[in-house]
């Protein structure tokens, strides 16, 4: 969003105009919009900034529910910004640990700030850049304990405050694109300053989920968050608001509920044994927390192979840190008798799971021309190092 359209979108009749329109959907007629907003008189600068933040409101649901119908966005903020599921529960973790003044240093549109706030914390942020500096001013209005400031985060006087979050920018915004950085270099505020900070006071640290572990330090608790199966972020946590004797933790949001698997560090993966009646994938947080081992053992399970993240065992066990698949059948590993096996079951609805081999799962649905009635899962996958083919049921 550039300065002007912002200055258009920000007046009492582009709020107005932005508030009276219906929720955006895909099979909006865009042409027919704009041209009866133009009718009644509207700027082209101003109809397209109120489309922009109404498509953009309607994405944002998932993360912020209802708030997102009075908030204001960017799209790389949006895409960056923490689910409100999840903010509520770092600023748990803040009050838990006795800090009430917070400083969110690059709040970007101030989505974990309206959480910390919602719990009556007092906030300061602060975002570099201007445009998105006054989306989240706007975004926190409602809140007297809260300041913005367009500033970056070296440039904030931390005097009076107990602790601090960083969401660093992961992504930059040129020409109306919205590319990730895929080097944490240039992450802004750097890694550097983020956890040099962290030795000064609690410090919080959100990243991107397939971070490069090495980034996090010695002596901190690395937590990867999930929601409803999607890894969402690596938080780093250091000082108070670090949990004694946890180096490692899988978070697992599903719908309303949370579960949680600790370790002091990274575990040890369980033995390798043969296929048993069960096949468990674990959630991509237990995954990225390497805590497959830990989990594998609590569930009296084994591994199905070296260096693979799937489990097997005897005896069905539910869990929330993983999904279960009964063992129906071994299928041939082989491209051309696998497809005769499929065709002999009748199956022409395949839902393909993968690990460990290399083969792009649509191409393959496409080879193994299926037809028929009835619908299946297969795995393809290392068993004890051999390629297998397991016709599953998920469970």
């Amino acid at each position: 969003m550039e300065r002007d359209e912002l200055v258009q979108l920000l007046s009492p009749q582009g709020l107005d105009l932005l508030d009276s329109l219906p929720a955006w959907t895909s099979s909006a007629d865009v042409v027919r919009t704009v041209a009866d907003l133009r009718k009644q008189g509207h700027s082209p600068g101003l109809v397209a900034a109120v489309l922009s933040q109404s498509k953009l409101r309607t994405r944002a649901r998932s993360k912020f529910g209802e708030f997102a119908d009075r908030m204001l966005f960017t799209e790389a903020g949006l895409e960056q910004s923490t689910r409100l599921r999840v903010a509520a529960l770092h600023a748990g973790r803040y009050a838990r640990a006795g800090l009430r003044h917070v400083a969110d240093l690059g709040c970007g549109i101030g989505g974990d700030a309206l959480a910390f706030a919602a719990i009556d914390l007092e906030v300061t942020a602060a975002e570099a850049d201007e445009v998105t500096a006054a989306v989240a001013a706007f975004n926190l209005t409602p809140f007297p304990r809260v300041r913005v400031l367009h500033a970056r985060a070296e440039d904030v006087s931390l005097a009076g405050i107990d602790g601090a979050w960083l969401d660093p920018a992961r992504r930059t915004t040129a020409g109306g694109t919205t590319t990730r950085l895929a080097d944490a270099a240039e992450y802004s505020p750097s890694l550097d300053f983020a956890f040099g900070l962290g030795e000064r006071m609690p410090v919080g640290v959100k990243l991107g989920p397939g971070t490069d572990r090495g980034v996090v330090p010695a002596g901190t608790e690395a937590q990867w968050v999930s929601v409803d199966g999607d890894v969402v972020e690596l938080a780093v946590w250091t000082g108070a608001l670090a949990r004694s004797g946890v180096g490692r933790a899988a978070l697992v949001i599903r719908g309303d509920a949370a579960h949680e698997l600790v370790a002091p560090a990274d575990s040890e993966d369980a033995p390798v044994g043969p296929l048993g009646d069960y096949l468990y994938e674990p959630d991509g947080a237990v995954i990225r927390a390497r805590l497959i081992g830990d989990l594998a053992r609590s569930n009296g399970a084994w591994m199905l192979s070296d260096g693979i993240a799937y489990f097997t065992g005897d005896r069905l066990v539910e869990s929330p840190f993983a999904r279960a698949f009964r063992v129906l059948e071994r299928l041939p590993a082989d491209e051309r008798h696998l497809r005769q096996a499929l065709h002999a079951r009748g199956v022409g609805t395949l839902e393909i799971k993968k690990r460990g081999v290399d083969v792009d799962p649509a191409a393959l649905r496409t080879r193994l021309k299926l037809k028929g009635d009835d619908a299946a899962t297969i795995v393809l996958t290392r068993e004890e190092g051999r390629h297998v083919a397991l016709l599953v049921e998920r469970l």
